[in-house]
């Protein structure tokens, strides 16, 4: 089973620029949190958008819709910025015969105490072991995008109540 990582930006791949004092979207970090953590399974990361998840624009979303749809892989994760991932899972979630599983985090992967290297390590769990369908796994939970919100306030993802 080999598994596609598609890399969109987001925090997740922000870096600091000094001289600009600010952060921006850098090289995407997935492959070297999973070569970092030794990780064994036959996988490929592509990087397709470098972008805030907040500068996306339709074009964008359907971008990525027909990379997820047209890559031979039934196991695909995608890096994804928080405050606009719902909305992107939303578009790809009539994509049949794939387990598409979407993950970022509220800090920069390259931070010491950033959540990155969990989401992704729970990420490409979950894309083993879920049925087909679309997916959000934050804060070591999996979430179907229609019941799911970013507790800006708490810094979470968690279950919306309806």
């Amino acid at each position: 089973m080999k598994i596609k990582i598609f890399t969109t930006g987001g925090t997740i791949d922000k870096i600091y620029f000094d001289q600009k004092s600010e952060y921006q979207v850098g090289d995407p970090q997935a492959k070297g949190v999973l070569e970092r953590a030794n990780v064994v399974l036959d996988y490929e990361v592509e990087s397709i958008v470098r972008k805030d998840s907040l500068d996306f624009t339709d074009e964008d979303r359907e971008m990525i819709r027909q990379q997820v749809e047209s890559t031979p892989s039934e196991r695909v994760v995608v890096t994804h910025g928080t405050d606009t991932m719902i909305d992107t899972a939303k578009v790809l979630k009539n994509i049949s015969g794939k387990t598409i599983v979407m993950t970022g985090s509220m800090y920069p992967a390259q931070f010491r105490d950033s959540d990155a290297v969990f989401n992704i390590g729970c990420a490409v769990t979950a894309v083993q072991i879920l049925e087909p369908g679309v997916y959000i796994v934050m804060n070591g939970c999996i979430f179907k995008p229609h019941l799911v919100r970013k507790n800006v306030e708490l810094n979470r993802f968690e279950e919306k109540i309806i």
